[in-house]
């Protein structure tokens, strides 16, 4: 099925191969936008929904154990920014082939993925195992090492499984398999709801509990996806170790886009890092805990827009591979104007409703953290109109194979800006804790503009050179 935009038309027999997700993905973008995002907005939201629970349930078992979960939570990132770099990477470069209507090449993409996530996964897990206890104290956090270690350490025993899921999400939302990527980051979402207070309170195994929880959940995820990509195969990639044989041209391909990408998750753990330094230096643990349990709930709410800036790498990588560039500007402009318009009715209902969560998070032991969480969620609901821009820049590039623009559009916003804004609202001008929530806000908006404008700039040159080669 080409497009008119597209230079080459394939054989007759492509279009018999082509499947539902592929024909969405080649088909409106503005259509494709909303049929990729739909699904991926009702399984990032229940996937949000478990991290919120598990913070609420973990709560009961007091600060220190939120504080214990917040100091984790910069590994986790690490390792699922690791593992969501590498699969942004091999969907912008299967989408880009699915556009250029090269199955064989979009099959190629999709095993070397699988294959690099595989050796990654070992890379990861035994030093973040082996060294927890030790990164924490380094960390400050204090009364809550032990905690914390036990956590992580049992986090990461479920490594493979959380890499291997984060891999096969973006592979079949590359192929635009929107749906059944739904069902399957859905079940484990709901498993790890189900499970977390059954495992930390009903067999009392505190925030062990939690940590199984989140592996149990992450196996039953993955389970369905291996039935469909090597059991039933009735993918558009094939997927088959017999006669393989690793291409560095489709290794560089996956990893142009996926080491920036991976790199811009380490950037936002290093954000973490920095704001818990920065909390613990002028504050205590609490804050820690109150930066752990807001960023959960702020995470709710970027869930439409992260769901719309997946769709972008996927749809952008299909039109730029055909070579459809106003259509792949059409498609930038229109999840811009579809995130600014979520953004702002998520910010009403955050600012509005802040102290009503943030008393759903504050239960019993953490009940003095209160005041200062509704703090942190009114300042960092303004931000939400804004956050579109920036992160549908980043995929815009990403879907183009130009990983480096979105991780500076990343770096600049979350570490240079936020960084730099944290600092001089919390320590120079003395606001304490809520001047770390302002600086992050304003670094985020300042950064989403200027990707932005350099988005723009970059589509508009390319329609340009086309239209002047034409």
């Amino acid at each position: 099925m080409p497009t008119s935009d597209s230079e080459d038309d394939t054989p007759s027999d492509s279009n018999q191969k082509d499947t539902e997700g592929t024909k969405i993905l080649l088909a409106d973008p503005k259509t494709a936008i909303l049929r990729l995002s739909l699904p991926m907005m009702v399984a990032m939201t229940l996937m949000t929904l478990y991290s919120v629970v598990d913070a609420f349930w973990v709560s009961g078992l007091g600060a220190d154990a939120l504080a214990a979960v917040g100091f984790s939570f910069p590994l986790f990132i690490i390792t699922i920014g690791l593992a969501s770099g590498l699969g942004t990477g091999g969907e912008a470069a299967l989408s880009r082939m699915i556009g250029a209507r090269d199955r064989d090449g979009a099959s190629s993409v999709a095993m070397h993925t699988i294959l690099l996530m595989t050796v990654l996964a070992v890379a990861v897990t035994i030093p973040l195992s082996l060294f927890a206890g030790d990164l924490f104290v380094l960390m400050g956090a204090g009364n809550a090492v032990g905690l914390a270690t036990e956590y992580a350490r049992i986090l990461f025993l479920g490594t493979f499984a959380l890499l291997f899921g984060e891999v096969a999400y973006a592979l079949m939302h590359g192929e635009g398999d929107a749906k059944r990527t739904m069902y399957a980051m859905a079940a484990g979402a709901v498993a790890n709801i189900v499970l977390d207070p059954i495992l930390i309170y009903t067999l009392h195994m505190g925030i062990a509990g939690a940590a199984w929880a989140t592996i149990l959940a992450e196996v039953i995820a993955a389970v369905p996806m291996v039935y469909w990509l090597f059991v039933k195969r009735d993918t558009y990639v094939s997927l088959h170790l017999r006669g393989f044989s690793p291409d560095p041209a489709v290794v560089r391909d996956v990893l142009q886009v996926g080491l920036p990408a991976a790199a811009e998750q380490l950037g936002l753990a290093l954000m973490a890092l920095i704001l818990n330094g920065v909390i613990v230096l002028i504050s205590s643990t609490d804050g820690v805990a109150i930066y752990s349990v807001g960023w959960r709930v702020v995470s709710i709410g970027l869930t439409p827009i992260l769901a719309i800036s997946s769709a972008v790498v996927a749809v952008t990588g299909a039109t730029y591979g055909a070579r459809a560039y106003a259509k792949m500007e059409s498609a930038l402009l229109y999840a811009v104007r579809l995130g600014l318009g979520i953004g702002l009715g998520l910010a009403a209902a955050t600012f509005a409703f802040a102290p009503q969560i943030a008393a759903v998070f504050t239960a019993d032991d953490a009940s003095g953290i209160a005041p200062e969480l509704t703090t942190y969620l009114q300042v960092m609901s303004l931000v939400y109109p804004m956050v579109g821009f920036g992160l549908f820049s980043s995929s815009f590039f990403q879907g183009t194979g130009l990983g480096a623009r979105s991780l500076t559009i990343t770096i600049l916003q979350n570490v240079v800006l936020s960084t730099l804004l944290v600092w001089v609202f919390a320590i120079e001008l003395g606001f304490g804790l809520s001047g770390v929530w302002w600086g992050v806000a304003a670094g985020n908006a300042i950064g989403a503009v200027l990707g932005y404008v350099w988005a723009r700039r970059y589509s508009a040159g390319l329609i340009i050179r086309q239209a002047a080669a034409a």
